[in-house]
């Protein structure tokens, strides 16, 4: 029985470790060290309700439609967009990392918003999510999907509090403000191409 809760941890491991949005906005949150525990639980939970939703046999209707999926797309290359030039924004201006800085998002409801964007409006992260690893999931006996998804979500709460909680070991690094100057024009490049590569989805 350990080995399909592996299964579903070693799956989730492969597809949420490379870095995308959601991913660079916990990594933001943790370097700031604002609401560390929200930003990657309100993650993690998402990742609860699509991963189950898509063994329960969401991702197949999901893959099924090729328009929802291209307005899905449409929507989340706007997100990320925004998200992008927000990024080059501030390396136009990165201030140096003090307590009353604000280069993380200070407002709980603010970040939860924003962690629900990046789990929801992200097509990168439904197809993962609902349509990949929902997908193995529906494949298994029915008596062994709930420790099959138990494995998969599980990797999803280790990774998001991790990366969060260890960014927060770089604050040091970024009272420089050359270097929120780097990351932010990286962050921007990335989401730019996250951008273009669902905008040709659609």
């Amino acid at each position: 029985m350990l080995a399909i809760f592996f299964k579903g941890m070693a799956l989730t491991a492969s597809l949420i470790m490379a870095i995308g949005a959601q991913n660079a906005f916990v990594l933001r949150q943790g370097i700031t060290r604002r609401h560390l525990f929200l930003t990657a639980l309100t993650c993690s939970l998402c990742d609860l309700v699509l991963m189950s939703a898509g063994v329960a046999g969401m991702g197949g209707l999901l893959a099924a439609a090729p328009d929802l999926q291209r307005w899905m797309a449409l929507g989340g290359a706007l997100f990320v967009l925004w998200y992008g030039l927000m990024a080059f924004k501030k390396a136009l201006h990165p201030g140096v990392l003090a307590p009353e800085a604000t280069q993380g998002i200070a407002d709980p409801k603010a970040v939860v918003l924003a962690a629900l964007g990046f789990s929801l409006l992200n097509p990168h992260a439904l197809l993962d999510t609902l349509v990949l690893v929902g997908g193995v999931g529906a494949q298994q006996p029915a008596a062994e999907r709930p420790l099959f998804v138990a494995g998969a979500v599980s990797f999803s709460f280790i990774w998001f509090f991790s990366l969060a909680f260890g960014a927060s070991r770089l604050t040091p690094l970024f009272k420089n403000p050359l270097a929120w100057r780097i990351l932010d024009i990286l962050i921007g490049l990335m989401m730019l191409a996250i951008a273009w590569s669902l905008v040709r989805l659609f």
